[in-house]
């Protein structure tokens, strides 16, 4: 049975970035219909004993939509901390990000760029391919650079529930504050 994550930290206390009320309904509406729904999904299946990563790698359909969705708010909403001004990556992380795309400024920019662009429903990652190279993807609906081999890293949730009741259509300004909110420790320990 996959449940719902333990967050490290309050629902409050990704304010003003993200608020509570949003919190409380992505994580504990939105996310919680993708547990139940797999839940119901894979048991007595080949996929009941499978981990969620295993699921997305080897699933299609509805058992992929929900078993995507849930990987991906999971990586989503483990990334962050409190707010902090000036947030910036540290170590082996912006070692990369260096190496890959010349600055933190030239990736955010171009992250930030590719997240403001995506049309409809979906996710912006920043992943490692097999290479050791770093990537930047815009994926629809549930889909995961996991599915093409990548390891997650950083991912960033353009579907309009997670920030329409804060920023209403702003996504360019959800955006710009989701930087502030990246935990990059953990981003550093996902490598």
């Amino acid at each position: 049975m996959f449940t719902l994550i333990d967050l490290p930290y309050s629902n409050d206390d990704l304010q003003p970035v993200i608020s509570a009320q949003t919190l409380e309904f992505h994580r504990g509406k939105h996310l919680q219909t993708y547990v139940n729904n797999l839940n119901n999904l894979v048991k007595d299946s080949e996929f009941e004993k499978m981990t969620l990563e295993e699921i997305v790698k080897k699933s299609s359909g509805a058992v992929f939509n929900n078993a995507g969705q849930i990987l991906n708010h999971n990586l989503y909403f483990l990334q962050f901390q409190k707010p902090v001004d000036g947030n910036a990556p540290t170590g082996k992380i912006l070692d990369l990000i260096n190496r890959d795309f010349g600055s933190f400024e030239a990736f955010k920019d171009e992250f930030s760029k590719k997240s403001a662009g995506l049309f409809g429903s979906g996710w912006v990652w920043l992943s490692k391919n097999s290479d050791g190279k770093l990537e930047i993807s815009q994926e629809a609906n549930a889909q995961n650079p996991l599915t093409r081999g990548n390891a997650p890293l950083l991912t960033i949730d353009v579907w309009e529930h997670a920030y329409y009741l804060d920023y209403q259509n702003r996504r360019a300004e959800y955006i710009e504050k989701f930087w502030s909110i990246i935990n990059w420790n953990e981003i550093n320990n996902r490598l």
